[in-house]
């Protein structure tokens, strides 16, 4: 799919792409802005989860997962807090430097989009650029993401035309969530569903190379995902956006007390990590770990 007339081109340099050789003689292609909008031309779907650690994006990268998005959410799953709202810029980019160095002991295929935390973009284009340029020198990471429709749209603008791929965020928004007042599905009415779509045009006409489209109806998700060029990857949207993110924790079933509709759990690690940590504990007080064969 070309980009029709009116739309931004995205600056060429930002669709480099790049391979890894690995020890086996493979070669394997990097995930790039390219390739993503290459999948979606080519309908093929794309598969995102967050993570914010060394080991985890090692694990995901090496089974084979498309891009890793550290999110904003290690406000909650990493570091208890209610809201994505208290995370710093700086505990963005630990988590980000941690999984750019995961990838890159693995395959080094996944492309990682680190998020632009709260207030890190909001006050001015300039201030966000400064910041996502923070972000993708001190961390390596190859794209960043931002929340906003028509408001946030010349921020991406200036961001992108300074050569730094950004992925949009719309529909429900958690850096508002004070704002929304609740975790409620958005865009229901025809309003608000028609002021969504017009902001994922914006942002697509502002150079956003991808859009997570979060918990909207799927019909609005499929409407929007054919009216763009560019990829669309849903959470709590419908199977007809371009590709799927998930929060890592959610996913693997670390939480059993949360579990939304949209949240589909292969794993129950919460159960098995809770097993495993008692059987250690009881041959700990029983003086059956260790035992000869692991010790000195």
């Amino acid at each position: 799919m070309s980009l029709t007339s009116g739309q931004r081109v995205l600056p060429t340099k930002i669709f480099l792409t790049v391979s890894t050789q690995l020890g086996n003689n493979k070669t394997v292609r990097q995930m790039t802005t390219r390739q993503a909008i290459e999948m979606k031309e080519k309908g093929e779907k794309i598969s995102m989860l967050t993570c914010y650690d060394f080991m985890s994006a090692g694990i995901l990268d090496r089974a084979g997962i498309d891009i890793l998005l550290v999110g904003d959410s290690a406000s909650n799953v990493f570091a208890g807090h209610e809201t994505t709202l208290p995370i710093t810029l700086d505990e963005m980019i630990y988590h980000t430097k941690a999984v750019v160095r995961g990838v890159g002991a693995a395959s080094g295929r996944a492309m990682v989009i680190a998020d632009m935390p709260f207030m890190s973009y909001q006050l001015s284009s300039e201030d966000a650029l400064r910041n996502a340029g923070r972000l993708m020198k001190e961390t390596g990471c190859h794209a960043v993401k931002l929340e906003g429709g028509r408001v946030a749209s010349q921020t991406v603008k200036r961001i992108t035309d300074a050569g730094i791929p950004v992925m949009g965020h719309l529909g429900l928004t958690p850096q508002s969530i004070y704002k929304f007042g609740s975790y409620k599905v958005r865009a229901k009415d025809a309003a608000e569903a028609g002021e969504l779509l017009t902001d994922a045009k914006l942002l697509e006409e502002a150079g956003a190379f991808a859009l997570v489209l979060e918990k909207i109806p799927q019909t609005l998700a499929s409407g929007v995902t054919t009216s763009v060029s560019i990829p669309t990857v849903g959470i709590g949207a419908g199977a007809g956006c371009d590709g799927q993110v998930l929060v890592l924790n959610d996913m693997l079933g670390l939480n059993e007390n949360f579990k939304p509709r949209f949240v589909r759990q292969y794993a129950k690690l919460e159960q098995v990590i809770s097993d495993a940590v008692k059987r250690y504990v009881d041959d700990v007080r029983q003086g059956s770990f260790p035992n000869e064969s692991e010790s000195y």
